[in-house]
């Protein structure tokens, strides 16, 4: 008997995610003696809750091959819905959808907090009887889900390209830097990572060789403003021009913060930014040559820009995605597809799978023996790290009119078969 999908986002997205649901998609169209009609939960599990599933079966074979380069989560859109776990109306009622719609398999694609939902799904479907397979596909930009010793997974999908975005960002920086530094020596650029330095280490891996005059403040460094104003000086005194990268999770007092449902602080939602208050505190502290710092705050760009995307990245993604339909299909319920580095004299990965319950909530934290002796830099442990996830080549966008081809899908729904239903969150 053929059994109804529904795969489904959650959480930040990446410039890569769609590359992931096509890996799923694709594979799950190989099995057509299992598979039956593929949805996607529009908008993630909020989707689910108000049984608004896209009809992926439905859209065309171009529509679906330019998943590749489409960026973020346009195409069935994401949440940040956390279901937790004294809101049981809603657990029900996502099991109700699944039997109204003969669901038997769920893919769900996010981050720790997502591997967590998918779990929990897993759980309460057993318990009610349900026959379903739940399979997580990893990403996110933080780089932070597994564990420290990077066995769990070596990396997730998002990172890479990232990590590309922002090496070429200080690329570019450098050069508005070194032109206009006379009347702004020091040029101070948040990026994104509440807890953990991942995305603000990347910038070395725009200048290896350590010639641009580069500072990087992380979370984990625990530095201090007044810290970070005699660094930026000495550099300022040797080198006449800084630039300061700092992590948006650095302690610098009150940002009027804002947070998500799941206790996240959303940093581009907050009253002030993290750079704004940095670049405040230089200019009234005084700087060690005439001038001023100028801030910028690429925001939400940085996971969003498929420009820098990283083939290496995009070419993962996909087959973490293929991977999860074959571990459902073939292995079981419970899991999710994983990448593991293999040791050789060059970048080898291989593709596996690990229990959804050990990467439920897991969170890794950025090694802090790649972390440089004064705290500003990373090692070259991290560059070796790092390097090969940004690939060499940029990846070719499909044009139309001059403008970038995105995925097109049609508002095609399932019919919906149930009342009405106003997610525990809403009320």
């Amino acid at each position: 008997m053929l059994k109804n999908v529904i795969i489904s986002q959650s959480g930040g997205p990446t410039p890569v995610i769609n590359n992931s649901l096509r890996g799923v998609i694709d594979t799950l169209k190989s099995y057509k003696d299992k598979i039956g009609k593929i949805y996607a939960g529009f908008h993630g599990v909020e989707g689910i809750l108000k049984e608004e599933l896209l009809d992926i079966s439905a859209q065309t074979e171009e529509e679906i091959a330019l998943l590749k380069t489409t960026p973020t989560a346009g195409s069935i859109g994401t949440c940040r819905y956390k279901l937790k776990s004294d809101q049981q109306e809603d657990f029900d009622r996502i099991i109700e959808v699944f039997k109204a719609h003969d669901i038997g398999y769920l893919f769900y694609i996010g981050g720790n907090d997502s591997m967590d939902t998918a779990h929990k799904i897993a759980k309460l479907a057993a318990e009610k009887g349900l026959d379903l397979i739940a399979t997580g596909v990893p990403k996110t930009i933080d780089n932070d889900v597994g564990d420290q010793q990077f066995k769990l997974i070596d990396h997730t999908p998002g990172y890479g390209s990232v990590a590309r975005y922002w090496a070429s960002y200080i690329q570019n920086a450098n050069e508005e830097n070194n032109g206009s530094s006379p009347a702004d020596p020091v040029l101070v650029l948040q990026a994104m990572g509440r807890k953990i330095g991942f995305i603000p280490a990347a910038s070395r891996l725009a200048d290896p060789n350590r010639e641009i005059p580069l500072q990087i403040y992380m979370t984990e460094a625990k530095l201090s403003l007044m810290q970070l104003h005699e660094n930026v000086n000495q550099c300022l005194r040797k080198h006449k021009r800084a630039i300061v990268v700092v992590g948006e999770g650095i302690d610098a007092g009150d940002i009027g913060q804002v947070k998500d449902s799941f206790g996240h602080t959303n940093f581009s939602a907050s009253q002030s930014t993290v750079a704004q208050i940095v670049t405040n505190y230089l200019n009234q502290e005084g700087l060690a040559v005439r001038g001023a710092a100028r801030c910028q705050v690429p925001g939400t760009d940085q996971r969003g820009s498929i420009n820098f995307v990283s083939s290496v990245d995009l070419d993962e993604a996909y087959q973490l995605g293929v991977k999860a339909a074959e571990i459902a299909l073939e292995e079981g319920n419970g899991f999710m597809s994983t990448i593991i580095r293999v040791k050789s004299n060059g970048y080898r990965v291989s593709y596996d799978k690990v229990p959804l319950e050990l990467v439920a909530n897991s969170e890794r934290t950025f090694p802090l023996e790649w972390l440089s002796k004064d705290k500003t830099d990373v090692t070259d442990d991290f560059l070796n790290y790092a390097r090969p996830l940004i690939g060499d080549d940029f990846v070719k966008i499909p044009v139309e009119n001059g403008l970038m081809r995105f995925t097109r899908f049609k508002n095609i729904f399932a019919e919906k078969k149930l009342k009405e239903y106003t997610p525990c969150a809403y009320k």
